[in-house]
C-alpha cells in the first residue's frame, strides 16, 4: 500500500516510492529506493520536499501514532531524477557565453563546412583525413573550454539540411563538456571529442533520399539507416591512426545499458564509457535539433524526456554528469518566473544549476512584451525562481533565439 507522509516521519528501511514535487528539487539519482541510512533522510530533509510516497509492502511503515495519508494508488506517477546535485553547479569556469558566441558562430561554420567534406569524402570512398579531424576538435575544444553552453548552444540551431553535418560538430562538443565533466584526462577528452566528431561518420553510406526523408521512415528504410554504425566502422578501419575508442564509439553509439541497442545489443557492462557518452549527447542533440520529419523540443524539456528515458537506456552516472555539464535549464530554455515573467536562459548559474541567469522580455499577467531585462537567479538578494519550463510552440515568440544568441533559429 502506498502512503503520503510527512518528510519528518521518514526512518530507516522505509522504500520511498515517489517524491511529492518536482524531479528538481530532491538531491538523488532515483526516486524510488529503500532508505538504507540517517544521511540519506538527513538530504531529503534538507530540500524543499516536503512530502513522499511511501510503499509499504516493500519496506517499513509508520509508526501507529505517525500522520499518514493512506491511499491505495495504483499507477501513480513517478518524476525521474534528472540530476543528484542540483545545489551543486558544473565543474567547468566558463566566461561569459555572450563573449564567446562570436567566435563559436565562427567556428560552428567552419566545422560544418569540413564535416560535410569529410562526408563527401566518406561517399565517395577516400580514406577519412584523420589529423583534419583532430585540428577541428581542438577548435572546438578551445571553444567548450570558454564556454561550453556557447558553441553547443549555436550547434543546435542548425537546419534540416544541415543536421548531418551540424549534429556531428554538436555531438564533439557535447563529447568534449561531458569528459571534462566526468574528470577525465586530457588525452581521454579528445579522445572523446574525436569520436564524438565522427560518429555518425557511417551515414555517409546511407541512400540520401533515406536519410532526409521528411516522413516517417519505413521498416525497411529504418533497418538501412540502424546499418550506419556497422558502415562507419568499415570506413575508419581503412584510415590511418584511428583511435580504437574512435572506433567503438562509431560501432557502440546505440547500445542501450538494458540490451535492446543495436547492433551488438550490449548491455550495461558491456558498453564502455566513451559509448555510454556518446548515447546520451547523441539523443540529446537529436531531440533538441530540427528534423526533416519534425521540429526540436526545447532543451529543458528534452532533458526531462531523456530523465523519463533513463532507466535501461542511459548510463546514470553519465547522464547526471550530462545534466551538469550544460544545466537543468541549458542556454535557450524559455522559463515562467515567479513574478509571471518569461524569460530564455542566457547563462548558467554560478552557484546551483537552478539559478542561471534570465533574460526576462514578457509578462504572462498583462499579456505584453516587456523591454529586455537580465535576472540573475543566483544572487543572494533575486526574491524570483524558476516556476516552470514554458513550451515555445505553446507561445510561438518569433525572435526567442535572438534574444540569447543574437542570431535567428
Amino acid at each position: 500500500m502506498l502512503k503520503r507522509i510527512s518528510v519528518r516521519h521518514l526512518t530507516v528501511g522505509m522504500y520511498l516510492k515517489e517524491f511529492c514535487g518536482s524531479w528538481m528539487e530532491h538531491p538523488f539519482l532515483r526516486s524510488s529506493f529503500v532508505i538504507r541510512d540517517a544521511q540519506e533522510i538527513t538530504a531529503i530533509l534538507a530540500s524543499s520536499i516536503k512530502e513522499v510516497w511511501i510503499d509499504t509492502a516493500k519496506g517499513r511503515d509508520v509508526q501507529p501514532d505517525e500522520p499518514a495519508t493512506s491511499t491505495a494508488v495504483a499507477g501513480t506517477e513517478v518524476h525521474t531524477e534528472l540530476t543528484g546535485a542540483t545545489s551543486e553547479q558544473s565543474d567547468l569556469v566558463p566566461v561569459i557565453a555572450a563573449a564567446e558566441f562570436a567566435r563559436a558562430a565562427r567556428i560552428v561554420a567552419h566545422s560544418r563546412q569540413a564535416v560535410a567534406s569529410m562526408f563527401e569524402e566518406a561517399r565517395l570512398g577516400k580514406v577519412v583525413d584523420t589529423g583534419g579531424a583532430q585540428r577541428l576538435v581542438q577548435e572546438i575544444s578551445d571553444s567548450v573550454s570558454r564556454n561550453a553552453g556557447a558553441l553547443i548552444s549555436l550547434a543546435r540551431l542548425k537546419t534540416a539540411d544541415d543536421y548531418t553535418y551540424l549534429h556531428s560538430v554538436a555531438v564533439c562538443a557535447l563529447m568534449l563538456a561531458l569528459a571534462r565533466q566526468l574528470a577525465l584526462d586530457e588525452q581521454q577528452t579528445r579522445q572523446a571529442g574525436i569520436a564524438g566528431l565522427l560518429h555518425d561518420l557511417g551515414k555517409a553510406a546511407m541512400p540520401i533520399e533515406v536519410l532526409n526523408k521528411p516522413g516517417k521512415l519505413t521498416d525497411a528504410e529504418f533497418a538501412i539507416i540502424r546499418s550506419h554504425p556497422e558502415a562507419g566502422y568499415r570506413m575508419l578501419c581503412g584510415a590511418d591512426g584511428v583511435d580504437p575508442v574512435t572506433l567503438d564509439v562509431v560501432l557502440h553509439h546505440h547500445e542501450k545499458t538494458d540490451g535492446s541497442g543495436y547492433p551488438a545489443h550490449l548491455e550495461d557492462g558491456q558498453i564502455s564509457l566513451f559509448a555510454r557518452m556518446a548515447a546520451v549527447c547523441d539523443v540529446y542533440d537529436a531531440i533538441t535539433s530540427n528534423r526533416p520529419y519534425k521540429a526540436g523540443w526545447d532543451p529543458a524539456e528534452s532533458l526531462r524526456k531523456m530523465a523519463e528515458w533513463s532507466t535501461g537506456h542511459f548510463d546514470p552516472r553519465v547522464f547526471q554528469a550530462f545534466v551538469k555539464s550544460i544545466g537543468i535549464y541549458p542556454i535557450g530554455s524559455l522559463v515562467l518566473l515567479s513574478c509571471g515573467r518569461l524569460g530564455v536562459v542566457i547563462e548558467q548559474g554560478a552557484g546551483s544549476l537552478l539559478t542561471p541567469q534570465v533574460k526576462v522580455f514578457f509578462s504572462t499577467r498583462s499579456g505584453a512584451r516587456l523591454r529586455p531585462e537580465v535576472i540573475n537567479l543566483g544572487q543572494p538578494a533575486c526574491p524570483f525562481r524558476i516556476v516552470s519550463r514554458e513550451d515555445p510552440a505553446k507561445w510561438n515568440f518569433p525572435d526567442l533565439n535572438e534574444m540569447w544568441c543574437g542570431r535567428p533559429g
